[in-house]
């Protein structure tokens, strides 16, 4: 009988997806208080906004590298918004995966669906994809009228945004109801530890 202290376990890439003022980039920041995971710090051509630092915030990229980088393959994911293009590292995701270490990534649906199509059986078979959805659309308008940030008009802009990103909650694995930020990471972690007993990610020697 093999010494089950010596269960070893295959990585699991955790996507989490959420129209703006869900919480997501709320979310993000909390759970990466902890060493649960790697997070997947995504590239962009944008330059880096007051207070950000490359390599934790984004990797600030020039468009010549970012164009390099997607014919080299060495995006898993990548989209251009608004004139600017932002990408996944492959390397990054696949070499924690490989090791048996968690990879976090938060994206919007349409990358999240480039993952989830991306045809490479270690991604399919690691992907635990999350969808965090607002009480409401509402709710979403109070919860961003109360950041401060934006016009009526760009807030108008976002939730017509929002609720075509919450048709694709049904292509998620899992849905999460928005709550409080506490119950949002208590909801998250419950996936996690889920995701992590699952009898096909466990690796028993002799067994």
């Amino acid at each position: 009988m093999p010494t089950l202290n010596k269960i070893e376990r295959s990585g699991i890439l955790f996507v989490l997806s959420a129209p703006s003022g869900a919480g997501k980039t709320t979310l993000t920041t909390a759970l990466r208080q902890k060493p649960d995971f790697v997070y997947a710090v995504s590239c962009t051509t944008r330059p880096p906004r007051p207070g950000e630092i490359d390599g934790e915030d984004y990797y600030f990229l020039g468009h010549d590298d970012f164009q390099a980088r997607i014919a080299a393959g060495e995006f898993l994911e990548y989209a251009e918004v608004h004139g600017r293009f932002y990408g996944t590292l492959r390397s990054t995701v696949v070499d924690n995966l490989s090791k048996g270490v968690d990879v976090l990534i938060d994206i919007d649906t349409a990358g999240a669906a480039s993952i989830r199509n991306c045809g490479d059986p270690v991604i399919a078979g690691a992907l635990a994809d999350v969808f965090i959805m607002p009480p409401g659309l509402d709710e979403l308008a109070r919860r961003l009228r109360r950041r401060g940030t934006e016009s009526e008009e760009q807030i108008a802009m976002r939730l017509e945004n929002a609720a075509a990103e919450m048709q694709h909650w049904h292509d998620y694995r899992y849905t999460l109801i928005s709550g409080s930020m506490e119950e949002d990471i208590e909801k998250f972690r419950a996936v996690m530890r889920a995701e992590r007993y699952l009898s096909r990610r466990l690796v028993i020697p002799g067994l």
